[in-house]
């Protein structure tokens, strides 16, 4: 790819050096000629793009899979002496084009570095590799008794790495909040090859400037995470779900507030509108209670200490719904039921996928929660202004939402990217109206990257240009994303 909708990107890689056979000896010494991809159009295909969508692509020069922090540290040594550009990458799992590598050059995949290093009772951390998916380390631990909670929808996919470089949300932000509260300490390999060992087994410090929360969120530009120190918290209590069906989406979103403000502990609560739904549970082959009649889905899950107050619990949420308006409200009285209906919602994506591959997963605001009512009838009317269907779901509790476009037949992928992101800006700029922002837990990549450099003051983005320089002084890291060039 040598342009996208955003920009030309032939200019930007001028700026680096080619990769030549020399080069490629250089980084099979570095990380082991068996880790080392290149001149196979089609082993390197897959490193081309993420979940952001098949209209966004970029091909690599090379793929290196480190094994371990010297390797990666090596290889760094050698793209610095080059001037070579590095793109980390994790799963592939996320959603903005972080793991694109717009400039080509080297694809540094974290994928064999998949280890659970340690699980310390004691200090209630796990010590893990990047490349370890979510879901293995969250059976992991609770097994030894407890819960890693930041626990994106992603899960079954999704690399703990990518998580933290996003800093990733998911159902249970409402109650345990995003992967920045989780994390406590890191090693990171800089753009230099430097080596370093940030945060660790203690849960406060004020031991001067946290480079350590700098990384979080980072996306790849600062440094490369080859290790992670996650907190863990007690596994809940019992714990009970329940499906509230609406007639309409604003009785469902009208509900939440009242909901979370009862004083029960609310793990998540999810939003599904008709569209999404429907999409999914044929996707799946599991219909849901009033589908034919409901326009929109709730999906609560709730904890107590004992199954009295459990019961007391549900029932006042129940309640609750009902008196918002709700058609139903159904209690999960097995782990069979609580299991198919956490499967439809973390299926969405997925099945949004198959019914159209170039719909856009983009969407990623966040507002007040007072704001959510307001919010989701501008994206209602930006869509039926645009005329293009848009599905609706989200993290509802903590104001988190992604709408799902889908593209007309009739128009052509490239300028579907450019009408997909150009609605999202416009959401985006009404999110932040609303006191809010462009992403709670996707990151900016270069999908949003316009929409966020715009968004910001720019003396505010020029300090985050002195970071980013300060980390990274030949800009190699992950070019094009998040602050540009």
């Amino acid at each position: 790819m040598t342009g996208s909708f955003f920009g030309n990107t032939d200019a930007l890689r001028e700026r680096y050096g080619k990769i030549t056979p020399e080069i490629i000896v250089e980084l099979k010494a570095a990380a082991g000629a068996k880790n080392v991809v290149a001149g196979d159009p089609e082993a390197l295909e897959s490193y081309a793009s993420d979940e952001a969508g098949i209209m966004f692509r970029s091909m690599p020069d090379a793929v290196v899979k480190a094994e371990n922090t010297e390797q990666a540290a090596a290889v760094m040594k050698v793209a610095s002496k080059y001037r070579i550009p590095v793109t980390p990458r994790g799963a592939g799992s996320g959603l903005a084009g972080a793991a694109v590598p717009l400039c080509g050059g080297i694809v540094l995949s974290l994928e064999k570095m998949n280890r659970i290093l340690e699980i310390d009772p004691v200090n209630r951390v796990a010590v893990v590799e990047p490349g370890v998916v979510t879901n293995e380390l969250c059976k992991a631990v609770a097994e030894h008794g407890f819960l890693y909670a930041g626990y994106p929808m992603s899960t079954e996919t999704s690399f703990i790495g990518g998580n933290v470089a996003t800093n990733a949300g998911g159902g249970k932000v409402i109650r345990y909040g995003n992967t920045r509260r989780h994390v406590l300490g890191l090693e990171v390999v800089l753009p230099s090859g430097m080596v370093l060992n940030l945060g660790g087994r203690i849960r406060k410090d004020t031991w001067g400037y946290s480079l350590m929360q700098l990384m979080v969120g980072s996306e790849g530009t600062l440094g490369i995470i080859t290790k992670v120190i996650v907190n863990l918290e007690p596994l809940p209590g019992k714990t009970v779900n329940l499906l509230a069906a609406f007639p309409d989406l604003d009785s469902a979103v009208h509900s939440v507030a009242r909901v979370v403000r009862t004083g029960i502990s609310v793990i998540s609560c999810e939003l599904m509108d008709k569209i999404s739904v429907d999409i999914t549970t044929k996707h799946v082959n599991t219909p849901l209670p009033c589908q034919d009649r409901a326009d929109a889905f709730l999906l609560i899950q709730i904890e107590a200490d004992s199954e009295e107050r459990l019961e007391d619990g549900y029932e006042k949420v129940g309640t609750l719904c009902l008196e918002n308006g709700a058609l139903e409200v159904f209690v999960a009285e097995s782990r069979t039921e609580s299991t198919m209906i956490w499967n439809i919602r973390q299926n969405l994506a997925e099945a949004m996928r198959a019914h159209d591959p170039y719909c856009s997963l983009s969407g990623d605001i966040v507002v007040p929660l007072s704001a959510v009512p307001e919010m989701v009838e501008e994206i209602r009317k930006a869509a039926k202004e645009r005329g293009i269907a848009v599905g609706i779901l989200g993290h509802i509790a903590d104001g988190n939402l992604h709408p799902i476009i889908f593209k007309p037949s009739a128009m052509e992928p490239m300028e579907w990217a450019e009408y997909a992101e150009a609605f999202y800006d416009d959401l985006t700029s009404v999110a932040i109206g609303l006191g809010g922002v462009g992403s709670g837990e996707h990151g900016i990549g270069y999908v949003k990257m316009p929409i966020f450099l715009h968004s910001k003051p720019a003396g505010e983005i020029e300090i985050m240009r002195g970071i980013k320089r300060s980390f990274d002084p030949d800009g190699i890291l992950n070019p094009g994303k998040l602050l540009g060039s």
